[in-house]
């Protein structure tokens, strides 16, 4: 199976987590990665900045209706929940899931919808069951499911919850997710696909 989008989710411990994941991903890497992390509503830049110091490949903070580029790091937004289009992104403002505004489920579960068999899912640390379900999703509709190995997270709880939803998920260390994106079949080129309403 040949792979077009990765969508990362963390809270508790996930900054951390997340600069391991990044660092070791090639500048040669040709997937868009979406990292979903638990923050406060009022949290500002930082979070891509910190990411941004540990790789080559551009990270930014996505806009609604941005397009979809291979191989850039897209941050969801804090106090919005993210959704996958083919090619371009959405923000809502609806209810927060869990009590998290972005929520990890709502991301995957979008793209698993979208993306189906195409789309990888990763857990990674954190303290509550946000993820779970959208992992489940992810893999229910074919696609690949990564859950960080529970021992070696700041926070087991997110992880440990990720695996009892779906146990045939694949357990890695950080270090051996980064190799396993870095290894993935790309389906085809991402492009620039024009948001809707574009000129």
């Amino acid at each position: 199976m040949a792979y077009e989008i990765i969508v990362v989710g963390t809270s508790w411990g996930g900054l951390s987590a997340l600069r391991e994941l990044i660092a070791g991903l090639p500048k040669t890497f040709r997937l868009p990665l979406v990292v979903v992390q638990h923050r406060h509503r009022q949290s500002d830049h930082l979070l891509t900045t910190l990411l941004q110091d540990r790789t080559p490949l551009n990270v930014c903070e996505v806009e609604d209706k941005a397009p979809m580029t291979a191989g850039n790091v897209y941050v969801a937004p804090a106090d919005y929940h993210l959704l996958l289009e083919r090619g371009y992104f959405s923000l809502s403002t609806d209810d927060p899931v869990r009590f998290s505004r972005p929520s990890i489920d709502v991301t995957f579960q979008s793209a698993a919808d979208t993306y189906g068999a195409h789309a990888v899912g990763v857990v990674l640390t954190g303290a509550n069951a946000d993820g779970a379900t959208g992992l489940k999703r992810i893999f229910d509709r074919g696609g690949l499911a990564i859950v960080q190995l529970p021992a070696t997270a700041e926070s087991p709880a997110m992880p440990a919850a990720a695996l009892a939803c779906v146990p045939q998920a694949s357990v890695m260390t950080i270090e051996e997710i980064s190799a396993a994106l870095a290894a993935l079949p790309i389906a085809a080129p991402v492009a620039n696909t024009p948001s809707p309403g574009a000129r």
